[in-house]
């Protein structure tokens, strides 16, 4: 049997509260926006009031760390379950402004009804009925009268007596004696197992990840600075894809204002580009990859906590040190000309709008790879080809699709050891060999997920290559997809339907090309072999049905940009499944050529 390596005790409400406010235990969600509804807030109250249980608390003391002089302080207890849970209390019963998803402060007020002995969240209507008391932190505060609230709530009810509203009154504020159950970790577990604790709890359904509990150590540590940078991390991300909310931060949050980072991130409200919206998880990645040459995060939650990897034990110093690097990935992260140059290198390959980019530890690590070669101060030419090249690399390969930290990791560290250009130029070169783009990637290619980021280069390639949707004289595949443009099937889909096909198989990526509504429309259900032919036709004779193309010379060239077998012009039909091994193979040679001009 294992070593049980916790404690569990049990104190009443008002001494967990009173831990809270005078800092012994931290509570990092306090300053991320509350996401429980108020109704929550109002079922938890009456869990207590009634008696019930709510669940037990999760603990971790920090390690006991060395000072810079050499003594020992003792680490602070953090929450790390039950945030929203404290929180709430401290929001109903004491009065604690919260932040909504906004982040705006904002009361979130329950009432309660004496008689009927019941909460319920404050409303206009509440708030206008005498039987209600409409904010119960009115009951709660320091100090609050019992005999003047009794007196009150009497004079506006006739019908209950003193006795009874003081009985019922009494029982509620005994609230704040009930006891939660709180389970507080052993202070010597590694921060790798209380890290894997802390993914393992599940809080309101929605499970932790390793960057929540970076979030959480650094919002603890004032120290630091921590705060304040967490801050700027929660800020930057919500700006990127909430322009607005600017405004919200210039309101309520004036100590960050007239912090060093607000100046450096106002121009990502200003910003239009989509193609990139990094979400705090994406940043720290970022950040601590570039600065730190390690690539798993609860390497960062030991950094931060002072970890020293070659004696095991704990140094102020290191923090400090760790909360610096930390900082200044914050702020390379941040920086308007990387961001900016980053996103338009990425654009410059064809990847013009968000719905062509696929996962974002691609991108991460691209943009890793941008810092570095920034550091090592590559030209922008080749740190622009350096930035294309792994990202569609990365895409194509999955790189980053299995085991993220792990590549991020072995990958930092290469780059660490042999450049960023040098080691970018060798990984590319083995996973590209010639039988790559005729054997592998053609067989990758057989696939319905229009999102695959297969069905995604080839389009870039397109964008890049300048090519004209399918049969568009002029109209290009770049006008289409940012006017969001009909997917075509070449074999029109009610056409295979009618023989049997399923969905799986008439969609494959093979059969779609980009076009214009209306040639998708004029084409409609027609089988390949007659509208083919009628194709030809209209080159011959001048008779327009499809497009605007009027030249077979045009038309080939058509066909061409668009990897479509010139076969399917012959006289005899060209069974689907044979198309489709031939346009994968154009498919791929085509991205093989856009990728060698990146």
């Amino acid at each position: 049997m294992g070593i049980q390596r916790y404690s569990v005790t049990h104190h009443p409400v008002e001494v967990l509260l009173s831990w809270v406010k005078s800092g012994e235990i931290a509570i990092p969600e306090i300053q991320r926006p509350f996401v429980w509804d108020a109704a929550k807030v109002r079922n938890l109250l009456d869990s207590l009031y009634n008696g019930y249980p709510v669940g037990y608390l999760i603990i971790w003391r920090n390690p006991t760390i060395k000072l810079k002089d050499g003594t020992l302080s003792g680490g602070k207890r953090i929450l790390i379950d039950g945030q929203q849970r404290v929180t709430a209390l401290m929001a109903s019963l004491l009065g604690h402004e919260v932040l909504n998803k906004d982040y705006e402060k904002i009361r979130i007020r329950i009432a309660f009804h004496p008689k009927e002995n019941k909460f319920e969240v404050t409303n206009p209507a509440i708030a206008k009925d005498v039987t209600w008391i409409d904010d119960i932190s009115k009951v709660f505060a320091p100090d609050a009268s019992i005999y003047s609230l009794v007196n009150d709530y009497c004079s506006k009810n006739p019908d209950m007596t003193p006795d009874e509203v003081h009985r019922t009154l009494e029982r509620l504020r005994k609230i704040s004696n009930n006891s939660v159950g709180i389970i507080e970790l052993a202070e010597d577990l590694d921060i790798e197992t209380v890290t894997e604790i802390f993914i393992r709890v599940n809080s309101a359904g929605t499970a932790l990840s390793q960057a929540d509990f970076v979030m959480s150590k650094i919002a603890v540590n004032e120290t630091y600075g921590g705060n304040v940078l967490r801050k700027a991390i929660d800020y930057f991300s919500h700006l990127a894809v909430n322009p607005e909310f600017l405004s919200n931060i210039e309101k309520n949050d004036e100590t960050f204002v007239k912090s060093e980072f607000f100046p450096k991130m106002q121009w990502i409200a200003k910003a239009t580009d989509d193609i990139y919206e990094p979400s705090y998880t994406d940043m720290l990645r970022v950040a601590f990859t570039s600065e730190f040459s390690r690539g798993r995060l609860q390497d960062l939650v030991a950094l931060l906590s002072g970890r020293n990897f070659e004696t095991k034990l704990y140094e102020d110093a290191i923090a400090e040190e760790s909360f610096a690097k930390l900082k200044n990935g914050i702020l390379a992260f941040i920086n308007q000309t990387s961001f900016e140059r980053f996103v338009m290198a990425l654009r410059s390959a064809g990847f013009i709008t968000s719905r062509l980019i696929g996962g974002t530890n691609a991108i991460n690590f691209s943009y890793i790879m941008y810092l570095r070669g920034r550091e090592e101060k590559l030209a922008a030419h080749e740190l622009e080809s350096l930035v294309r090249r792994w990202y569609v690399m990365s895409a194509l390969t999955g790189r980053y699709t299995g085991s993220p930290e792990t590549q991020f990791d072995l990958d930092i560290r290469q780059i660490n050891s042999q450049g960023a250009l040098a080691y970018a130029n060798s990984v590319i070169e083995n996973e590209f060999s010639d039988t790559y783009w005729t054997g592998m990637l053609p067989q990758l290619m057989i696939t319905s997920s229009v999102s695959s980021p297969y069905f995604h280069c080839f389009q870039a390639a397109q964008i890049k290559l300048g090519d004209r949707g399918f049969l568009s004289r002029d109209i290009t595949v770049r006008d289409l997809l940012l006017n969001n443009s009909d997917r075509h099937h070449l074999y029109p889909r009610k056409y295979l339907q009618s023989l049997g096909l399923t969905r799986g198989l008439y969609n494959q990526i093979a059969n779609f090309v980009v076009t214009q509504a209306e040639i998708n429309r004029a084409v409609g259900a027609t089988p390949p072999q007659v509208y083919f032919q009628e194709l030809l036709n209209q080159v011959r004779h001048g008779v327009i049905k499809y497009g605007g193309i009027d030249s077979k010379e045009d038309l080939l060239e058509n066909l061409r940009e668009n990897c479509i077998p010139a076969t399917l012009l012959g006289d005899a039909p060209v069974e689907y499944d044979d198309f489709l091994e031939q346009r994968r193979r154009l498919m791929s040679l085509k991205i093989k050529e856009w990728f060698k001009g990146l």
